[in-house]
């Protein structure tokens, strides 16, 4: 039960520290700052969640967010409207998604190579549409995707309430969401209980995929431009977030719930340590530390279940 609890009472902890350490933690500039910062991945990890819910992974969320991002400022840029632009951005991440889905369960390869390839794939695919040049020909009414304020909340913070409470009927409420845990616990198992296990695979990937398109044109929207080079590295943060909310790399384990919650503790990590003067690089150590410390409480706890 501690155990469970870890990732929430680690937020308070941080959110307490960072209290104490800086006066300009809490204020609501700071705190508004946090909250668009964390969306992005935030919404990439309730992707995320499902897919390792379900036994897989997926390295190229990073790529997928930058090629969506690019294509819908493209959409903008040649005159459509926003909201043209925003479903070219979130369709062509439900693409990418979909054709993951697709090569790991007709090809049966491991989904860690699948991705990893397609990281490169798609990368290379945004680069090449580009000319690895960034889109700046956008609408200044876009900005409000990523920076405007709705009810005295950022928008996005109600953005991601959406997406989240989604996902969180998704995997209580329906069928694809029972499938998912299943899957992820003894795929085999799904396989001869009559689950269409290559199916609901594909379909988690696809869900995947679309709300990093969704994410890519957020983040379009908070530095107004489409960039191909966009996302780099977001892929670790987004599985950090699943792993230190309590996820299994494993599968058949993972909460949206728990996973807003380590994405949170990575933006207060991540915001704290601007605040307090410590180098990026230093940063990036902290969450790789952070990440062994999650997943080995997570090895710690299933031996103990298997013992």
């Amino acid at each position: 039960m501690i155990q469970r609890l870890l990732p929430f009472l680690t937020l308070i902890v941080l959110f307490v520290g960072l209290t104490i350490a800086s006066p300009f933690f809490l204020t609501q500039t700071n705190l508004s700052s946090v909250v668009r910062q964390t969306a992005v991945i935030n919404i990439m990890a309730l992707g995320m969640t499902l897919i390792i819910i379900a036994g897989g992974i997926d390295l190229s969320v990073g790529s997928i967010l930058a090629l969506g991002g690019l294509l819908g400022t493209m959409a903008m840029a040649q005159g459509y409207p926003i909201w043209v632009g925003i479903g070219v951005g979130v369709l062509a991440g439900l693409a990418c998604g979909l054709a993951n889905g697709v090569l790991t369960t007709q090809l049966n390869i491991n989904p860690f190579i699948v991705t990893l390839g397609t990281m490169g794939i798609v990368r290379g695919l945004a680069l090449i549409i580009s000319n690895g040049l960034p889109v700046h020909q956008i609408p200044p009414r876009f900005s409000f995707l990523g920076e405007g304020t709705l009810f005295g909340l950022p928008f996005v913070l109600w953005v991601l309430l959406l997406c989240a409470v989604a996902m969180h009927i998704l995997l209580e409420n329906t069928r694809l969401g029972r499938h998912s845990f299943a899957i992820g616990s003894n795929p085999d198992a799904a396989y001869y209980a009559g689950i269409p296990v290559k199916f609901d695979t594909t379909i988690v990937y696809a869900i995947g995929g679309l709300l990093t398109g969704l994410a890519g044109m957020i983040e379009a929207s908070r530095l107004m431009t489409g960039q191909p080079t966009a996302g780099n590295g977001y892929e670790l943060q987004a599985i950090a977030a699943v792993v230190i909310g309590g996820g299994s790399l494993r599968g058949g384990e993972g909460s949206v719930v728990g996973t807003l919650i380590g994405a949170f503790i990575m933006g207060l990590l991540s915001n704290g340590s601007d605040l307090l003067g410590i180098s990026p690089y230093v940063q990036q150590a902290i969450i790789g530390a952070v990440i062994i410390l999650a997943v080995t409480f997570d090895e710690l706890r299933k031996r103990k279940m298997t013992a």
